[in-house]
């Protein structure tokens, strides 16, 4: 097992991707939506509709700002919350004033509601421009054309709304199906090098220490090849619920390998992470699995030192891990920390860690 060389790297998550991905569509989207916009700022311009081209104006800085935020920092400006609020007022107010021509901008602003917002505050935007142009096409437009509008609008915005949901529902499945391990449930090496860089940061700044658990099954090949696969995975499944039992919910279970397990622990202490680890051992060893079964484990801990990067801090638990293996399995071996976070002793020496 050689964790250091893992493949991959702190922007490389599945849920980063998604992100990503997001933004850039979101930054697209404002694009067109200027590209779209800035024509009637100028024709309404000339045409004396100050007002509307003070909006469409307010509209197009947004757009910009939206853009160059995006671009330059990777955050939305205020969140994107601007663009729903001038979006509803040049709808409404072109309504008003230019009748039909107006009106024709509100089913794109509808539909484009649920690719750049949250889906509730897209919904409460919708039903917020739902009544408002309701209103003003009861004050604009024959009764017959107020329903027509009306309920093709609303028709648009529940199309958008259960378009929406469902990309949602299969952005969410396609997250967990590249982050997590099909067999057990847990999280998969996606995640692992972004959620110890981030407990890395956390000690970095806050001074917050946390621990990480690496956990082998001895001799588990022999288990596969005496009792069969299928008697593994059992085993496997059963270890995972074992292993939950006895975690915190801010505790992350990840499988790192096919009979090698990693626990990491936010803000956990190496004496707090040992006592965990002794549970553990003893939770596996302590009665038979599937079948009469029984199975013990080697298990390193490793407390996150000052200044390492997660592969060095993954690496000495691996190098605990293997010394574990070497004195006999069934056992639990600390890793020492790195020499760049060891205190000097009165001799001007780092001090010696013991296993």
């Amino acid at each position: 097992m050689d964790l250091a060389n893992n493949p991959y790297s702190p922007s490389s998550g599945p849920t980063l991707a998604v992100l990503k991905f997001k933004q850039r569509l979101v930054f697209h989207l404002y694009s067109w939506t200027l590209i779209a916009a800035a024509p009637l700022l100028i024709i309404r311009w000339q045409q004396d509709h100050l007002l509307l081209t003070a909006l469409l104006l307010l509209f197009c800085l947004n757009a910009l700002l939206v853009m160059g935020f995006l671009h330059f920092r990777g955050t939305y400006f205020l969140k994107g919350r601007l663009f729903p609020l001038l979006a509803i007022m040049c709808s409404v107010y072109s309504t008003a004033v230019n009748g039909h021509i107006g009106l024709y901008w509100a089913y794109p602003i509808a539909v484009v509601f649920f690719f750049l917002l949250p889906l509730r505050e897209a919904i409460a935007s919708n039903i917020l421009f739902l009544i408002l142009l309701a209103v003003v096409s009861y004050l604009t437009f024959p009764e017959a054309d107020v329903w027509r509008i009306t309920f093709s609008l609303a028709l648009t915005c529940l199309f958008a709304l259960v378009s929406a949901w469902l990309v949602g529902k299969i952005q969410q499945e396609l997250v967990r199906l590249a982050t997590t391990d099909p067999l057990t449930g847990c999280l998969n090496r996606s995640q692992l090098s972004d959620l110890l860089n981030n407990q890395i940061q956390m000690r970095e700044r806050y001074e917050r220490v946390s621990s990480a658990i690496l956990i082998d099954l001895d001799f588990f090949k022999a288990v596969n090849d005496q009792w069969g696969h299928l008697a593994g995975d059992r085993i496997l499944q059963e270890l995972v619920t074992r292993i939950r039992g006895r975690l915190r919910e801010t505790d992350q279970l990840f499988r790192i390998g096919g009979e090698e397990f990693m626990v990491l622990l936010p803000e956990t202490r190496q004496k707090d992470a040992e006592n965990l680890a002794n549970q553990l051992l003893l939770t596996i060893r302590s009665k038979p699995f599937f079948n009469e079964i029984r199975v013990t484990a080697s298990v390193s801990v490793a407390e996150v030192c000052r200044g390492e990067t997660w592969s060095a801090w993954l690496n000495r638990a691996d190098q605990a891990l293997y010394e574990a293996k070497a004195r006999g399995r069934n056992r639990v071996e600390i890793a020492p920390n790195s020499p760049s976070d060891q205190a000097p002793d009165p001799s001007g020496q780092p001090a010696q860690a013991t296993s």
